[in-house]
């Protein structure tokens, strides 16, 4: 990397220091959640995204059945129409599908975990997307307390300290256990999209479950039709047109059923909607026998969850990372666990800060430390045999010789001429 061969007894702490190779990581990278992305962060999907491959295999199969058995006995009875019934058919399953995908591969609305702990008086940091206008209220204890007490629409709300992404949530937050991260207007984790469904893709996933009911309706709708009209042309019964047509007689049975299941969660998110709440709300909290304090009445809860405008996501998944360099555990010289307290020097990925002057600003601090330890074992004990050399002088460990050595810095000589010291 630098033309020169790292020595083999260098501390593997200074040399992970030293050593620098490897591209830029992003934050997609090194992500903590359980999220899968692709195309370089660009898309996110929930840990059982393959769960996607049975939900388009649900719409697709059953349109492609349709459109190659039921369609042309439709476009022989209908002629141009039954094109026509063809062809909307086929672009809303392809506009299902593209819900699907705009649902799944969203960030939903995760709220960015921090990397330390907030402060116990720091009122301000409940999370990036507080309101401004939320007023927290907490004892001056030195340990963070589990809930705060937070007004929304003149009731407190109580939010509570997530200590997997150390802050404490929003109001409507939840951390999802599957995902592993704090989703701003948490609704639920939905299996058949393989993500969470939040504050920004839950009317994308609204849409997708209307939509699929309106496609399940349309094409139970035109399989009876099918059906009908052979029981005319041959004057037959119905089971002996389901024998001539199994595929409309299939797609029936499977339309109605699915109609129940998606026109179902249809029926009750439009209540959740025109209520303004969320599955976990209405499921744990269960706002009949309380005052709902986002309930704005029916027209403004529905222009507010559907019409309203997607909040920018908080988190850039592609921006580079900024890694601390700090990697030492212990010291041979000081005999003792440097602590973890000590001051770290960073470096930015993205500017491409090079790792040389990193390095030897950590040699400073290791001799800096040598010094200290150094100064105090003077204080305490002579030196012992264990220690070569003049008895005033201590020897410069391994790992320090090593820095020196690669990044070419000299060290001065003690009085005596046999013997290194720090200078």
């Amino acid at each position: 990397m630098y033309g020169k061969t790292l020595p083999h007894h260098i501390s593997d702490s200074n040399r992970r220091i030293i050593e620098t190779s490897g591209p830029s990581r992003r934050v997609y990278q090194v992500w903590k959640g359980s999220n899968k992305f692709f195309l370089g962060g660009r898309l996110i999907f929930g840990p059982d995204a393959r769960s996607l491959v049975l939900t388009i295999s649900l719409i697709v199969v059953p349109v492609i059945l349709f459109a190659i058995f039921v369609s042309q006995k439709l476009v022989n009875e209908f002629h141009h129409y039954g094109t026509l019934i063809i062809a909307i058919t086929l672009i809303f399953a392809a506009y299902d599908i593209i819900l699907l995908f705009l649902t799944s591969s969203r960030d939903p609305g995760i709220v960015p975990r921090n990397a330390h702990p907030p402060e116990p008086t720091d009122n301000g940091n409940i999370s990036p997307g507080l309101c401004a206008d939320w007023q927290g209220s907490h004892g001056g204890s030195s340990s963070l307390p589990p809930t705060k007490d937070v007004f929304v629409n003149g009731i407190i709300i109580k939010v509570k300290y997530c200590n997997t992404c150390m802050l404490y949530r929003p109001p409507r937050c939840s951390h999802c256990s599957i995902c592993n991260n704090c989703v701003e207007r948490f609704d639920h984790h939905c299996p058949w999209v393989g993500q969470c469904i939040g504050r920004r893709n839950y009317h994308l996933f609204f849409m997708f479950v209307f939509s699929t009911t309106i496609l399940c309706l349309y094409v139970f709708a035109f399989c009876w039709v099918n059906l009908k009209k052979i029981m005319e042309a041959y004057e037959c019964s119905l089971w002996a047109a389901v024998l001539k047509s199994p595929v409309s007689g299939i797609l029936v049975i499977y339309t109605f059923i699915a109609t129940w299941f998606v026109g179902g969660l249809t029926a009750f998110h439009l209540y959740l909607i025109c209520t303004n709440q969320t599955t976990y709300e209405n499921f744990r909290y269960r706002y009949d026998g309380k005052m709902n304090p986002y309930n704005h009445g029916c027209i403004h809860n529905v222009k507010e969850v559907l019409f309203s405008s997607v909040p920018k996501s908080m988190n850039n998944f592609r921006a580079k990372v900024k890694e601390d360099s700090a990697g030492f555990t212990s010291s041979r010289s000081l005999g003792r666990v440097v602590s973890p307290d000590m001051p770290k020097t960073s470096f930015d990925l993205e500017s491409g800060g090079k790792r040389h002057t990193v390095a030897a600003e950590e040699l400073e601090d290791i001799q800096s430390q040598f010094e200290i330890g150094a100064s105090e074992r003077c204080d305490t004990q002579p030196p012992h045999s264990n220690w070569p050399g003049d008895k005033g002088n201590w020897e410069i460990t391994h790992d320090i010789e090593a820095l020196a050595a690669e990044f070419g810095m000299e060290h001065g000589y003690g009085d005596t001429g046999n013997t290194r010291g720090i200078p």
